[in-house]
Parts: C-alpha cells; sequence; structure tokens
C-alpha cells in the first residue's frame, strides 16, 4: 500500500514517521504535563533540588509545543470533508460535488433550524455557541419608540424601520440625529431593500452603464439593485430638521455604491455650500465615483486630484482604502495611469502607510495590461501567477508569491475551487519545467490531493518531467494516481504518453515487469466496458506500445493476446511491431508463431509481408505443411 508516489496512502517512510512522531507528541505532551505537575509537587513540599531537571522538561515542553502539529500529512483530503473513506473525494468532480453537498446541506440545516425556531429552545452546548442556535430575527419591541426602531436597525429590518420612523413621524416624536444617521446608513447601505435572508453578503455596485475595472459594460448588473430616484434614504433626508457631516456622507456612499454618481457630486456640492467637511469615507466614494462622471482621461484624472487637495485642505488624513481607491480609479484613466501610480505610491510612502495585496494588484494592472484581461481584484495571487507562470517563466518569482500566499489568510485570495486549482494547477507546471525531478516530486506530494486536484495536463507535465530526469521507473505508480484521481478515461492522450514512454527504451528486468504489470492496468481503461464505466478505443499506437512493453518483459502470450485485438478492432499493427515478434518467436524459436504471424500480415496487406516471409524461410526450420502454409500466401518470396 505504501508507493513512492501514491497520492491516496502514506507514499514514504518519511510519511509514515511523521503520522507515528504526531501521535507519540500528543502522548509525551500529556506525560509531560504529568510529570511536570509532579516535580513541582516535590519541590514545593520536600524542598528538592529540582531546578536542572525542570529547566531541561521544560526545554522539552517548549519543543513540543512548537512542533506538535508541525507536521500535515499532503494525503489527507481537504480539512472541510469527514474523516471517512467514503466521504473523501478522489476526484476533481467528486470534491466539487461533495463540496456542494455538504454546503447545501449546512444551508437547509439552517434554514430549517431559523424556519421552525420553536423547535430548537434547549441549548445544549455549554458554554453558549450563537451559530448552533436559531437566529434572533424578530423583534422584541412592538411599540412605536426610538427603542424600537434601535431594536430594527440592529436586526437590519430595513422596510420595518422605514415604516417604524414614518409612524414616529406621525406621532409627533422627534428621532435623535445619532438614531436617523444610523437609519441611513442601513438604508443606504442595503439599497432601500432588505437583504436576502441568509446572505447578509454587500450587493455587488450597479447602475447607469456601470462598467468594470477595464472599463467593459456588464449586462448581468442590470440584475441587481440600483439607486432608485426619490427613495426613502433621499425622502428621510430631507424630512431631517438637522444634518450634519455622518448624514451627508452616508448618503454619498449610498449614491455611488447603488450607481448614482453625479447625484453624489451634486450632494457633496450642496454639503459644501452648508460649509460641512466630509470624511474620508465620503472621499473614498467620491473618488471611486469620479471616472464615471467625465469621459476624458484628463479630465478623470484632474477630478481625483481635485478631491484630494480638499482632503488636504481640510486636514482629512488619507486611508489605504484612499490610496486603493485611488489607483483603482486611476485603471480608468488609460495611459495616464502607468505615469501616475508611481506618484501615488510615494505619496503612501510619504504617509508612511503600507501597501497592501490590493495596492500592488492595481499597480501589476496599470504595468501589466494584455488585451482585455477582465481581472478580478479579490484573487490578486492569481494575477501574480499568471503574469510569471505565462510569461515570465520565474521560478523564483513564483516561490515568492507561494511564501506570499502562505503568510496568514492570504490563501483566502485564491477565490473558489476552479481558481485554487488554476492556481496550484500553473504553480505546478512551472516547477515541473524548471526544477529538477525530486523537487517536482515533493512538490507533488505536498499539494496533490491535500490542495487540489490534478487534470490530465497537469499529469503530462509530470511524465514529461520523470522524462526529462531519466525516472521513468516511477511512471506505474503515477498511472495508478492517474486512475485513482479518475483521468484514465478523461482523454486518450494522457495513457498514451504513458505507454509510449514505457515501451520506447529498454530497462533492466525488474523495471520492464513493472512496466508490463502497468500496460495490463493501461489494458483495462481501453474496450467495452460496463455501461456505467467510461472506456477508451483502442489505437494502432496504444496497441502496439502495449505489446511493445510485454515483449520486452518476456510475456510473449499476453503480447500475442494484444496481436490479436489488433484485427478485432480494425487497426493494423506496424512493420516495427511485426519484426519485434519476429525476433521474439526466433528466439524461442517457435516456428509456428513466426508462419501465423507472417499470415497475419499478409491478412492486413502490409507490404512487408514478404520480407518477414523472406526471414521466416531463411532463420527458421519449418516443418512440411508450415513450407505450404507460406507457400499459399498470395506473395511472391
Amino acid at each position: 500500500m505504501t508507493s513512492c508516489c501514491s497520492v491516496f496512502y502514506f507514499r514514504n517512510e518519511l510519511a509514515v514517521l511523521q503520522a507515528l512522531s504526531s501521535t507519540v507528541q500528543r502522548v509525551q505532551w500529556v506525560f509531560l504535563f504529568i510529570y511536570l505537575a509532579h516535580v513541582y509537587i516535590k519541590a514545593v513540599y520536600c524542598e528538592v533540588m529540582w531546578k536542572s531537571h525542570m529547566f531541561y522538561y521544560l526545554l522539552r515542553f517548549f519543543f513540543f509545543f512548537f512542533f506538535l502539529n508541525l507536521y500535515q500529512d499532503p494525503t489527507a483530503s481537504h480539512y472541510r470533508f469527514q474523516d471517512d473513506p467514503y466521504l473523501t473525494p478522489r476526484t476533481a468532480s467528486e470534491f466539487k460535488l461533495f463540496s456542494l453537498s455538504q454546503e447545501s446541506g449546512r444551508n437547509a440545516a439552517k434554514y430549517i433550524i431559523n424556519t421552525y425556531p420553536n423547535f430548537f429552545l434547549k441549548d445544549y452546548a455549554e458554554p453558549h455557541i450563537p451559530c448552533l442556535m436559531p437566529e434572533s430575527l424578530q423583534p422584541k419591541v412592538t411599540e412605536v419608540c426610538e427603542a424600537g426602531l434601535r431594536e430594527l436597525i440592529h436586526l437590519r429590518k430595513v422596510r420595518s424601520a422605514v415604516d417604524m420612523y414614518d409612524r414616529l413621524l406621525q406621532a409627533g416624536t422627534v428621532v435623535s440625529l445619532e438614531l436617523t444617521n444610523n437609519l441611513l446608513d442601513l438604508i443606504c447601505f442595503y439599497g432601500d431593500q432588505d437583504p436576502v435572508q441568509g446572505d447578509q453578503a454587500e450587493p455587488e455596485k450597479t447602475a447607469e452603464g456601470v462598467r468594470d475595472d477595464e472599463g467593459r459594460f456588464r449586462k448581468s448588473d442590470s440584475l441587481h439593485r440600483t439607486w432608485r430616484k426619490d427613495n426613502n434614504a433621499e425622502r428621510i433626508f430631507h424630512l431631517m430638521p438637522e444634518r450634519n457631516e455622518r448624514s451627508y456622507g452616508a448618503l454619498i456612499r449610498g449614491m455611488v455604491k447603488y450607481g448614482a454618481h453625479s447625484k453624489a457630486f451634486d450632494l457633496y456640492t450642496d454639503m459644501q455650500n452648508n460649509r460641512m467637511a466630509a470624511d474620508v469615507h465620503a472621499f473614498n466614494a467620491l473618488i471611486a465615483a469620479a471616472p464615471e462622471v467625465r469621459q476624458k482621461y484628463s479630465e478623470k484624472w484632474d477630478l481625483i486630484a481635485e478631491m484630494l487637495k480638499q482632503m488636504n485642505k481640510l486636514g482629512v488624513r488619507p486611508t489605504l482604502l484612499t490610496f486603493n481607491t485611488v489607483l483603482k480609479s486611476l485603471l480608468r484613466c488609460g495611459p495616464l495611469s502607468r505615469a501616475l501610480v508611481l506618484q501615488v505610491l510615494g505619496e503612501m510612502k510619504a504617509l508612511g502607510i503600507e501597501p497592501s495585496l490590493a495596492t500592488y494588484y492595481h499597480i501589476l494592472v496599470a504595468f501589466y495590461r494584455q488585451g482585455e484581461w477582465g481581472f478580478i481584484p479579490k484573487n490578486v495571487l492569481i494575477v501574480l501567477l499568471c503574469l510569471q507562470c505565462c510569461s515570465l517563466k520565474d521560478l523564483g518569482l513564483a516561490y515568492r508569491v507561494h511564501s506570499l500566499l502562505n503568510v496568514g489568510d492570504n490563501w483566502k485570495l485564491l477565490g473558489n475551487p476552479s481558481r485554487e486549482g488554476f492556481y496550484y494547477g500553473s504553480l505546478f507546471n512551472l516547477v515541473c519545467m524548471m526544477e529538477n525531478i525530486g523537487v517536482v516530486l515533493q512538490w507533488y506530494r505536498d499539494l496533490v490531493p491535500s490542495l487540489f486536484y490534478p487534470n490530465s495536463h497537469t499529469m503530462r507535465d509530470l511524465l514529461q518531467a520523470l522524462d526529462a530526469d531519466n525516472r521513468l521507473d516511477l511512471i506505474p505508480e503515477i498511472w495508478k494516481d492517474v486512475k485513482q484521481l479518475g483521468l484514465a478515461t478523461v482523454s486518450g492522450d494522457l495513457a498514451e504518453e504513458v505507454l509510449a514512454l514505457m515501451a520506447r527504451d529498454e530497462h533492466s528486468p525488474e523495471i520492464q515487469e513493472s512496466f508490463a504489470n502497468c500496460a495490463l492496468a493501461v489494458k483495462a481503461v481501453y474496450g467495452h466496458g460496463e455501461q456505467s464505466q467510461a472506456t477508451l478505443d483502442f489505437t494502432a499506437s496504444a496497441l502496439c506500445n502495449m505489446a511493445t512493453i510485454l515483449l520486452a518483459a518476456g510475456r510473449t502470450d499476453q503480447a500475442w493476446e494484444i496481436l490479436q485485438l489488433f484485427k478485432a478492432n480494425n487497426r493494423v499493427p506496424s512493420e516495427k511491431l511485426l519484426d519485434e515478434f519476429l525476433n521474439s518467436a526466433k528466439s524461442g524459436s517457435n516456428s509456428e508463431q513466426a508462419v501465423t504471424l507472417v499470415q497475419m500480415s499478409s491478412s492486413f496487406s502490409l507490404p512487408a509481408t514478404a520480407r518477414l516471409a523472406q526471414r521466416v524461410e531463411q532463420e527458421f526450420d519449418l516443418s512440411e505443411e508450415q513450407k505450404k502454409c507460406m507457400d499459399q500466401l498470395p506473395f511472391e518470396v
């Protein structure tokens, strides 16, 4: 069960030792605590000289503490799946199916709990775990008062909160400025609509011709929320007897978020006329909206620069989000962006603001524009890897990007499983091209299947790396992984390449024997299987390579069985293969096989039939019956 490349079992002694050491360390940790307690009691009550012993075992304690979970078994599946062989995915399709099923079950359970909370009143968890209990979405305060309005805002009941506010005004109650601003924040954040139940994610910005980072219109945006004219936010804003900077800022941010960019600047002008200063969040929103209200690149930058100057004049210190918003808006300024992004970066350095991943992402987009790429801001690492994999071929940069991925929660930036698979596949492709086979296999063991499931292209890259470093002896183990990953019948090219590599050169008897077993395993994916099993169609090259491998291993009978498959599948063997069969028959002094081979060649009408017949007559001692069979063949020797 243990092999050097298997991705589903312990593949070498190191993996076994790591697993055992993990268990031993846990046991030692328990006994270490017991021993430390024992030594401490003796030191306190018996006044013994224990300092040297205590120092030694404290060192052991810290050593085990830091290295207790140092090793992670790369052969294990993703942590999200249960530790059950039946529920552990083996292929990328199973990974997707199991992940969606698990998430669907989780959402269904959450829906049932929140829909029927009266059936889940008993709290069994100690201490209390809020996520395991029904969400409290029903207001406890039913009276028309500020407390009830505050509770509705806390529960994110947009429509109910607006109705409560209107009823308070009708009753002659003066709602405090702070509470009204909280209501404005709620309405502007959710676009004057209740949030979707169970999904509090922020809606995407949309509206009047909204475009993506590269300026292309997205038709799907019309399906999202837009800023409606004279909505509740504007109505409540105009009803307020007193407004402050926060009131204006909330409305400006809501207008920008839902596409009313021109209205946002008009409101900002009104704010200036009332001698009020916007906060940094309002300025960030206006900077993001600047490219939407100007047509020329220079005019867009002038408006952005004007916002920055007003921030400086009002003493509003920009934040990291401010500079990231400026850089993102500069991407809409065409050729000007390359000349200006470095100035923005210099301003950040002068203010002592450390750039984030998003900062470098926007800079990379500005300097590395290739055609009409649709960049995805949240998937920074994918873009970085595309840069170095697709054009630079820089392995050092790839390792730096991967080390960046392992810092903190940066792995979350990979996005969904498909993009995560693209990242690891691109990284492994570069490693296969640039590294030696030892490093390639180490990456293979570390990545598969705990982090990603390779496709047929990735496995071909691995086979080419094995070929480049003359480690073809590992092909049988790689084929086991190919079958386990469900890639054997996905593409016939992968099976063809495995057979071609094994049949190309001569190897030691041990390796040839393993190749023969592997060839028979590859043969199982061809032909007519069960209805539920997908199979490949036999090709002439695949049959030739199978027969060559079996002949090299001395399995003549099985090789002849492969030879019979040519006619059964309307395939024609090569002359080289027939020569190999003839050589095998000669080494075994089997004249019967030699005559049968010539007859088979004649049935295929091969040009080499006459040459083969001549060799048979010269190199074999034929019986009279065999000579008669040779004379009956429709050719002249």
